[in-house]
């Protein structure tokens, strides 16, 4: 595991020794009404701090008002380049669409505020000549429109209700990466349990060559699991990696991935030639799990799971939605296990790759949400459908993502119940997402109306303990009557002919939500007076929830305070609102002793950490 003091690769599961951050002071402009085409027609009079998008005070700039583009530019040195080398230039995520520029020229253009891309400026670092290459980046991100996918932020000029200021242009890390001319470009790790194997596939790109073998060398701590070398045919290698089976338990779950014990298989992988050159050299990772539902269960690695999520929307108060560092990912991770959950619904964002890392390393169970649009057209079933497969294919190997919910709360298909044409498209990514990723469940619209799902989520913040216990306790007959005649938040929980024969598992993915802030403006869906109060609501709410055997889970809304809502756990800063180890005691009641024990390593690490600074 690489140190989190040091700088850290932002595309954890391809790293190569060599790149270089460029996440620095750039020169910005904004364009209020995108009245500029070309970079000579600019007028760069500031700068901004790049990864941090402009409506946040960490950029430098911090203006939350409404523009519809804004640009960059920064000059960086160029690298002596080896015959056949590239220089690539990556970006994490640009809102919404991106224009690129290298040496004057345009070498990239993309679009999609959350996904990754390159642009290979080789050209222009070999026509300077030894010297600078100019960069300049063109973010068009109109606020206004809602056809794009844009999650939690606001169409408004100041945020309303339950949505947050806008995040426009660069807000994830820029790098530059030199690279062979016959390279690894691609990895992707499925693991199959059933059959003890790791699923491989690894594209290769650049110069064709016929005398290229990958080189996969695996790992866990000292234990060398595999050492194997494949032809490279037609650019690509597939080959199923199969593991030796410990076939005792005890040895077999110290292999297998789970919140409780998250081991990672470390992976060298080498492209060689005939004569055992080395082509390429990178590092990644990957680990040996199993997801399921059966019945009305979750399943991790063939044993049932209940599942103790919270809601995390991912912010920080003077970033955004950019983490202020590598260590505060870490700690997020490390605060939500301290807290007695085992897993999050990261909720309208798709999260930096570096969380997924640290959820991975220190095992933390992922739903992953797709932010949503906000109208039905045409445009917007093209532009969501085209970057969720793109989500879809970035994360695919993380072990910690066990689920995918392409929908929330009917969010872009507002009239469901009385459109076929919803219903189809809801239906249709649902199909989608299980054609591209066989292995995970899927949440087609979670909170209600599901007409397509392996998961029936369920939000309903209703405070009354009673009622809650009432409307989700007892046996299958409760649970029939629950989708014919219950209407929590005024909505159908099931569209269709599946209402007859509910057989999936049931969770409450949003309850809770109790504010608890001296801001007397603070939201929240019901409000404590003091943190004794809070306190005391949360442990009789979870107390309720834990004990209603109809339920393979929950998700507590949330994490952290974020803006004006104020019913966060923690507060915006991850202050506790009360002691970790009541939250802990309250969200996991009676504890085995292996969960404790980790849960109270996590809490006296984070203590130690707030004495020391």
């Amino acid at each position: 595991m690489p140190d989190a003091r040091t700088p850290t690769h932002p595309r954890p599961q391809l790293r190569r020794r060599e790149w270089t951050p460029l996440d620095a002071e750039w020169q910005f402009a904004l364009d209020p009404a995108a009245r500029w085409r070309q970079p000579g027609e600019v007028e760069f009079g500031r700068t901004i701090r790049v990864p941090f998008a402009p409506e946040t005070a960490a950029s430098g700039v911090g203006d939350t008002g409404f523009y519809q583009a804004c640009w960059y530019r920064v000059r960086i040195p160029a690298p002596e380049l080896a015959p056949g080398e590239r220089l690539h230039l990556h970006f994490g995520a640009v809102d919404w669409e991106a224009t690129v520029w290298a040496g004057g020229r345009v070498v990239a253009t993309h679009e999609g505020g959350y996904t990754p891309f390159h642009a290979d400026i080789t050209e222009a670092a070999c026509a300077s000549a030894g010297g600078d290459i100019e960069l300049v980046v063109r973010a068009g991100d109109d606020p206004h429109d809602l056809t794009k996918p844009r999650g939690k932020q606001d169409w408004h000029l100041h945020p309303h209700s339950i949505w947050y200021p806008r995040t426009t242009g660069i807000w994830q890390t820029v790098w530059t990466e030199v690279v062979p001319a016959t390279r690894i470009a691609k990895v992707r790790w499925t693991p199959v349990l059933e059959r003890w194997e790791l699923g491989l596939e690894a594209s290769i790109q650049g110069e064709p060559r016929d005398d290229v073998r990958l080189r996969a060398r695996l790992t866990a701590g000292p234990l060398l699991l595999a050492d194997d070398t494949y032809r490279v045919v037609a650019g690509e290698v597939q080959r199923r990696i199969a593991l030796s089976d410990p076939g005792i338990e005890d040895y077999r779950n110290e292999l297998l991935w789970s919140p409780e014990r998250p081991t990672l298989i470390q992976v060298h992988l080498q492209l060689l030639d005939d004569a055992n050159a080395v082509l390429d050299d990178v590092w990644s990772y990957t680990a040996l799990r199993s997801i399921a539902v059966q019945g009305d269960r979750f399943v991790l690695n063939g044993r049932p799971l209940p599942l103790r999520l919270v809601l995390d929307q991912g912010y920080w108060p003077n970033t955004g939605q950019t983490a202020p560092d590598d260590a505060a990912l870490r700690r997020d991770v490390e605060l939500t296990k301290a807290m007695g959950f085992n897993g999050v619904r990261k909720h309208q964002k798709i999260e930096d790759p570096r969380y997924l890392y640290w959820a991975d390393a220190l095992g933390l169970l992922v739903w992953e949400e797709m932010p949503s649009a906000y109208r039905f057209t045409t445009a917007s079933v093209e532009r969501l459908t085209k970057e969720w497969a793109a989500v879809i294919d970035r994360d695919w190997s993380h072990p910690c993502i066990v689920a995918w919910v392409p929908f929330n709360e009917s969010w872009g298909v507002p009239d469901l119940p009385d459109s076929p044409a919803q219903r189809h498209y809801v239906q249709a990514l649902y199909h989608l997402t299980k054609t591209l990723d066989p292995t995970r469940p899927v949440v087609g619209n979670d909170g209600w109306e599901s007409v397509a799902t392996d998961v029936i989520g369920i939000h309903d913040y209703d405070d009354r303990l009673v009622e809650i216990g009432k409307r989700y306790g007892g046996d299958g007959e409760k649970l029939s009557r629950l989708f014919r005649k219950e209407r929590p938040g005024g909505r159908m929980l099931i569209l269709g002919d599946s209402a007859t024969h509910p057989d999936h598992p049931v969770m409450l993915t949003e309850f809770g939500g109790i504010a608890y802030s001296p801001a007397e403006s603070a939201w929240g869906y019901s409000r404590a007076g003091t943190s004794a109060d809070f306190a005391d609501r949360y442990t009789k709410l979870l107390a309720i929830v834990r004990s209603l055997p109809m339920l393979a889970g929950y998700c507590y809304t949330q994490f952290a305070d974020t803006y004006q809502e104020a019913n966060g756990l923690l507060f915006a800063d991850r202050t506790p609102k009360f002691p970790l180890e009541e939250i802990a005691r309250a969200t996991r009641g009676p504890s085995n002793s292996s969960e404790y024990e980790a849960e109270q390593t996590w809490r006296e690490e984070l203590m130690r950490r707030q004495r020391d600074r």
